[in-house]
């Protein structure tokens, strides 16, 4: 069993901030990024966190995959619509200015939309979502990304994870945020196991052949993830088609790459060219925004005080469980296995930039 760590959430900022700006990103720029990558971390959603911070960011930076000015430019532009040009720069903070625009524009119309290209993987697409919250919105956001899932009846990935996120706000209830891959579990969560020296749920993922497998290195190595639901016996061809779904709005829609186009920086195509959806409304655009409140309250706590299956307690409403876990970290301390310390410290010596939070203890 791998061992894990605390370490405090401050101590993890600073160091991702410090690291970004150590390769010439934008001290602004660097702090959306920290911003988006120890969120995920607080909840819960590791797989997109620090563990990627060299491994995907900074290995791209350094080699050039990835352009640290992010120079985003407007292709087209209405009241309600935007479709951007991400510049090949941080899917983070391409990703932060497309959904604040977002909201501008929505603030004004009532609702708004706007497209990416020429981006990079975004990190957690809740992230985006919640910004709609504090304005009293409905944030929706997705990406595509590269491609990991066999569609149903496959055996070659040629479609990606693909997540969508929906954030809406309550009243005196925790807002509702869905952030959900499309795929069972994103490649994150596998690697995760795998790091972890440990076996995978069957279900998740094939090998190279096409054989359901339970070796996460055999997924990572030639395999590839199933679609949301698993196999079409258990109906995985919903997963398939949302997933798809969401390639033509972050995709297709924006001019971006899409299905096996995505995220293959090489000699010849440098740049990953992923493509992004937002969208927000604003409430009040439509009924009163208390009286909405309430009802989202009313039907939170229908479901939450529903009877429970035997042997249940409770009963979560999407974004819960992570809202409890960011506030456990802020005050307890962001666990991290050795092995993603280890290569934190590598990669930090590799750059100049060393790994020096301290642990806080160890994980029981």
């Amino acid at each position: 069993m791998v061992k894990s760590w605390y370490y405090r959430y401050e101590d993890l900022y600073d160091y991702v901030v410090r690291f970004f700006e150590h390769l010439q990103v934008p001290s602004e720029d660097a702090k959306i990024a920290a911003d988006v990558l120890l969120l995920a971390d607080l909840r819960g959603v590791n797989s997109h966190g620090i563990i990627r911070l060299h491994t995907y960011y900074g290995g791209r930076l350094v080699n050039g995959r990835i352009d640290i000015q992010s120079p985003i430019k407007t292709l087209r532009e209405s009241p309600v619509t935007l479709a951007l040009d991400g510049g090949n720069g941080l899917g983070q903070v391409v990703a932060h200015q497309a959904m604040q625009r977002c909201l501008e524009k929505a603030e004004k119309a009532g609702a708004a939309l706007v497209t990416v290209r020429n981006s990079n993987h975004y990190g957690i697409a809740g992230y985006y979502a919640m910004m709609a919250l504090p304005h009293d919105m409905i944030g929706i956001s997705l990406t595509n990304s590269q491609p990991f899932m066999v569609p149903t009846y496959g055996r070659k990935a040629l479609i990606g994870t693909n997540p969508i996120a929906v954030a809406v706000p309550a009243g005196k209830e925790r807002p509702y945020v869905l952030d959900m891959a499309t795929t069972i579990v994103p490649l994150g969560k596998i690697v995760v196991h795998s790091k972890a020296q440990e076996d995978i749920p069957e279900g998740w993922g094939i090998d190279r052949d096409g054989r359901i497998s339970t070796d996460p290195n055999a997924v990572i190595d030639g395999g590839a993830l199933l679609p949301l639901g698993g196999s079409d016996l258990m109906r995985g061809y919903k997963g398939y088609g949302l997933s798809l779904l969401v390639d033509i709005l972050s995709g297709v829609l924006s001019g971006a790459a899409f299905a096996d186009t995505v995220g293959r920086p090489n000699d010849s195509n440098p740049g990953s060219n992923v493509g992004h959806f937002f969208a927000a409304i604003k409430i009040e655009a439509l009924r009163d925004l208390m009286g909405f409140k309430a009802d989202m309250d009313q039907i939170i706590r229908l479901l939450k005080d529903s009877p429970k299956a035997e042997g249940q307690e409770r009963i979560y409403i999407h974004g819960e469980k992570e809202f409890e876990r960011a506030e456990s970290g802020r005050k307890h301390g962001i666990p991290l296995m050795e092995t993603v310390v280890a290569s934190l410290q590598e990669a930090g010596n590799s750059v100049g930039v060393p790994f020096n939070p301290q642990p806080l203890g160890p994980v029981d």
